[in-house]
């Protein structure tokens, strides 16, 4: 299989061809800073730069693969299974073009999450149940799976040759194992070009149709100011998300010490966020047309979540909290994610900080909602009970073993005390309210309270 080779900083392409564009001087020192921040710090393997001459094969453009990322981590992990890959070829070579070839399918089919999250079968003369990552399990028991999680290889290589027998580059690729995950296009202000000019690089300048940027999760528009995102690109019609933090009542970012984005990369990029960020919170959807659409989670929800789920790990149940949530930001995402995250989420002590979680909101879309972004993660089926009959299904549901999300409306309250056994005594509940408005002042509330209460909290 014939690909482009990268000599020296000039690109090879069939039929001749170089790479004309080069990064202004502040535009490369912004690149180098970011990049250098995730060796040193951010937990990367490796940064590598696309033109250079000492990994001519890494890359395959008509693969949309970093093949050489690919065969390192699976050879960490998993050789026996690669063995029953290898036995089905002639020689190693034709294993591993056969391999990338069918992970690349496996990618345009499935999407890159799903097979990062389950992984590919390979059924040659053996069949091969071949992971693409680990990611790390709720508790920490399990040695062997740690190890594998610590084996995963983050990479970014920048000025990314990423479309055969083209010229262009990406600025910043971001890879796990191999599998593109994320592409940005960063300016300096220095150089009189913001993030605006990034987002129409990507309008005018990326075609969509191209494999790497088609499968990649997100792509963000930076520069040293302000970050946007987006994940799917539409040449014209791309549309772009602020990623930003906030600065007090205004849009934007605050100062800080180095650039204002610099959370992108120090918090967001960072091995244990990012591998966390794909594995519990990007989403597969589907749109008002019928297409399938990726969910990223914007800024703020990503950092409310994160939040509550430490503080209920160090400090456990027994705390109430206000999360505010303007109209139109994502609030019926951002309950889903918690909790998901809440029905699963171990101590410091690694046993369950809660029995069960129970969403109390009037909304049928946030039921469906919570099934299918619950069953995504898990591939499980019942762990989502609605109470949709009377109180004595919400007193089962407490009690049972089942369900580890309940939602339920406040009204069902009031009666379920007569039907709350002894046993609710010893359960921890995390309770998630949709809109705290005046329903959930009156005597439905206080009977909720007791309910539960009753039950520790």
């Amino acid at each position: 299989m014939a690909h482009p080779r990268v000599r020296g900083r000039v690109l090879h392409l069939r039929g001749g061809g170089t790479v004309p564009r080069m990064a202004s001087p502040s535009e490369r020192a912004f690149e180098t800073a970011i990049c250098e921040a995730l060796l040193a710090v951010g937990g990367y393997s490796t940064v590598k730069v696309g033109n250079a001459a000492d990994r001519p094969d890494d890359f395959s453009p008509d693969l949309g693969l970093d093949t050489a990322e690919l065969f390192a981590f699976i050879g960490a992990t998993q050789p026996e299974e690669w063995e029953k890959v290898r036995r089905s070829h002639t020689s190693p070579d034709e294993a591993q073009r056969a391999f990338a070839t069918r992970v690349a399918k496996e990618l345009d089919s499935r999407g890159v999450v799903d097979v990062l999250r389950y992984g590919v079968i390979y059924a040659g003369h053996e069949k091969a149940e071949i992971r693409l990552a680990y990611f790390r399990p709720a508790s920490g028991l399990n040695a062997d799976l740690e190890a594998k999680y610590q084996a995963n290889r983050l990479t970014v290589t920048r000025q990314l040759p990423y479309e055969p027998s083209s010229s262009k580059t990406l600025d910043l690729g971001l890879f796990l194992n191999g599998i593109p995950v994320a592409t940005a296009e960063i300016k300096n202000h220095l150089t009189g070009q913001t993030a605006e000019d990034a987002k129409a690089q990507y309008r005018k300048d990326r075609d969509p149709r191209n494999a790497l940027l088609r499968r990649a999760v997100v792509h963000f528009a930076l520069d040293t100011e302000q970050v946007f995102m987006t994940t799917r690109l539409a040449g014209d019609n791309t549309r772009f998300l602020p990623f930003n933090r906030g600065n007090g009542d205004r849009a934007g970012n605050p100062a800080r010490e180095g650039y204002r984005t610099g959370y992108l990369w120090e918090e967001v990029w960072a091995r244990d966020a990012w591998l966390d960020l794909l594995n519990q919170f990007v989403l597969t959807t589907t749109d008002e047309h019928g297409k399938k659409a990726t969910l990223f989670p914007r800024y703020h929800q990503w950092d409310a979540v994160l939040h509550l789920v430490a503080h209920a790990r160090g400090r456990g149940p027994g705390h109430s909290y206000l999360v505010q949530h303007s109209a139109g930001s994502g609030k019926s995402n951002t309950i889903a994610w918690l909790a998901h995250r809440l029905s699963a989420l171990h101590g410091t002590d690694d046993k369950p900080v809660f029995d069960k979680v129970v969403v109390i909101t009037d909304r049928l879309v946030l039921d469906r909602q919570l099934q299918e972004t619950i069953y995504q993660f898990q591939r499980t089926h019942g762990v989502v009970q609605k109470i949709d009959h009377d109180s004595k299904q919400l007193a089962d549901a407490l009690a049972g073993e089942s369900a580890r999300i309940i939602i339920t409306t406040i009204q069902k309250f009031p009666f379920v005390l007569r039907h709350v056994e002894e046993g609710l005594k010893h359960r921890r509940y995390a309770v998630i309210i949709d809109e705290a408005h005046s329903s959930q002042t009156g005597d439905s509330a206080k009977e909720m309270k007791k309910v539960l209460g009753a039950a520790g909290g």
